[in-house]
């Protein structure tokens, strides 16, 4: 009947006349429980889940082109009459997955079928990017954020407990707190906003006061909005001689990576990358590029938007370790390119890292004058550094710069740079003598052969293919909104974005 209906061929029947069924039971077992009521057939739903991810249909549209689609049928090893399953079966699949932290099963799995077919290999190259992914809440500012962790609050504890709130409410909170922040109109003048804060901030406090109370329930302090609220007014307020203070720069304000920026979505971080600014997360693709073979995306990590690229080179490495699909040269951008990455990618993996190192940016380096640090020849064994005027170190101390990279200090006489006529184009204007900081010999030694290596015709050439990866990235997010998160969370974006690869 499916070929009647389609004589002229289907992706659909073709999928399942060359790749199979792709997905197989064993792999969901331990997402079940061993006794229970029946469940559909976990392989069936991994399918119907990717259609429905492919063709941007909502539970209810999928479900019913199981029961109505001929060509859904055949792909899913369905008789005719099959009445199908009710659309819910769908979302508890995918809460299934997300609490068995199993979003690569479906991923591993068509990259299984492709290896199988001969469609993928180890060894080759493959090419890696990152691109923001929006969280599912509206970005706000600082103020509009208190004010919607207080409002969120209130609404919790008016559903948990009525009686309770009544006995601490305040006379003017229902009609500040009842309308969302972004609702309102922000103050014009920064003291009427300063104002407004402060007014958040003591209200906040009272309300924590009266939950830290002895009489209130335990109970009521461990709902998660009287958890978010006193979160968020640790990192956004202090106390002072009794006193509810708006915390600035000088007062301690967490990083990006810690700070909560909505009190909807605890993972959706603000994030900066060049000229874009953005909270929610960050998605990394990596894919095959091997003349001759089809582009297959190999693997896929979301990550919180202020995560540094070269903080996931390694996991990546490792994650297609444990696949077998680990490449002989990976293409990435400076963004994954540092210096201890790649000592480590060479030593650990034997992965050719292809990219361009991130430049020099010592003032002699960036002025076009002076004696920059391939001016000075090393001797790493008498663990000494002499100057391009024919002057030894007087000093070589292992250290730790400000990220906890080891680094190494080596300083000159100050009696030998003065006397030098250099002095102030070598360590600088108002510099008595040189002071440098180098990396330790195996991350300097590969830092400088990668900005030799990437001045080379070949090393052009051959980075050239990096950029095909955009192109993966594009499709993704205008066929599949890659850039747009659907669900709270990281867990449930990670498995949003496992589907739209798989």
């Amino acid at each position: 009947m499916a070929r009647l209906a389609f004589p002229q061929g289907n992706p659909l029947l073709s999928l399942r006349d060359r790749l199979g069924p792709v997905f197989d039971d064993r792999r969901f077992v331990q997402l079940f429980p061993g006794k229970g009521q029946p469940a559909e057939a976990p392989w069936r739903l991994a399918l119907v889940t990717l259609l429905q991810f492919a063709e941007e249909l909502s539970d209810r549209q999928a479900a019913e082109a199981v029961r109505s689609r001929i060509d859904w049928k055949y792909l899913l090893g369905l008789s005719l009459t099959d009445a199908g399953f009710d659309s819910t079966v769908l979302s508890e699949f995918r809460a299934r997955l997300v609490a068995g932290a199993a979003e690569a099963l479906l991923l591993d799995a068509v990259l299984e079928v492709a290896a199988a077919h001969q469609l993928l290999k180890a060894g080759g190259r493959q090419r890696t990017d990152s691109t923001h992914v929006l969280a599912a809440t509206r970005a706000i500012n600082r103020i509009e954020c208190v004010h919607e962790t207080l409002r969120h609050a209130l609404e919790v504890l008016t559903l948990a407990a009525p009686t309770w709130l009544l006995m601490h409410v305040l006379p003017h909170w229902a009609e500040a707190y009842g309308r969302r922040a972004f609702d309102e109109r922000l103050p014009r003048s920064a003291a009427k906003r300063a104002a407004w804060a402060q007014q958040i901030g003591e209200d906040g406090h009272h309300l924590l006061a009266a939950l830290d109370a002895a009489a209130t329930p335990d109970w009521l302090r461990q709902l998660p909005g009287a958890i978010m609220l006193r979160r968020v007014w640790i990192q956004q307020f202090y106390v002072c001689d009794s006193q509810v203070q708006w915390r600035g720069e000088r007062e301690g304000i967490p990083p990006a990576s810690r700070f909560i920026s909505s009190p909807y979505d605890v993972d959706a971080h603000y994030a900066c990358k060049r000229s874009m600014t953005w909270i929610g997360y960050k998605v990394h693709l990596t894919e095959t590029c091997d003349e001759g073979l089809p582009r297959i995306i190999t693997e896929v990590q979301t990550t919180a938007g202020p995560i540094a690229d070269g903080d996931v080179t390694t996991p990546i490495h490792h994650a297609l370790q444990d696949k077998g699909l680990l490449p002989a040269q990976h293409l990435v951008d400076t963004g994954y390119i540092a210096a201890g990455v790649l000592v480590e990618t060479q030593r650990d993996f034997g992965i050719d890292l292809v990219g361009p190192a991130r430049a020099n940016f010592r003032w002699q380096s960036q002025a076009g004058k002076g004696f920059g640090m391939d001016a000075f020849a090393i001797d790493w064994d008498a663990q000494q550094v002499t100057c391009p005027m024919g002057i030894q170190s007087s000093g070589w101390s292992p250290a730790l710069d400000n990220r906890g990279t080891p680094v190494i200090k080596v300083k000159f006489s100050t009696k030998d740079c003065r006397a030098c006529a250099h002095r102030a184009d070598c360590a600088g204007p108002t510099a008595t003598r040189r002071l440098m900081t180098i990396r330790t010999r195996e991350a300097y030694i590969a830092l400088q052969a990668a900005r030799q290596r990437q001045q080379t015709p070949e090393f052009l050439s051959l980075y050239a293919l990096r950029a095909g990866v955009e192109a993966t990235i594009s499709l993704a997010a205008r066929t599949f909104g890659l850039r747009r998160s659907r669900y709270l969370g990281q867990a449930k974006p990670d498995l949003d974005t496992a589907f739209k690869k798989a």
